[in-house]
């Protein structure tokens, strides 16, 4: 099981669209909107490093109104 978190930069206004379109997605456990340098954290629980390398670079990077990510796979 892999563990990793994707930071979300959002367009200005589009967080809380973007929390909705993001928590949809298959493998993605939560998304939470936040104050600081991001706008969103998702948390992704998969079977595998490629699994998150396609989330975060097809499926949140693909949705309209995403910026940037940048994405931390948990080590423990």
């Amino acid at each position: 099981m892999v563990i990793a978190y994707v930071m979300v930069k959002a367009h200005t206004g589009r967080a809380d669209e973007l929390k909705s379109e993001i928590e949809a997605i298959e493998g993605v456990q939560s998304a939470h909107i936040v104050a600081g340098d991001v706008d969103l954290i998702a948390k992704v629980d998969v079977e595998s490093p490629s699994q998150v390398k396609d989330i975060a670079a097809n499926a949140i990077q693909g949705l309209a109104g995403v910026e940037d990510t940048h994405t931390y796979i948990a080590m423990g």
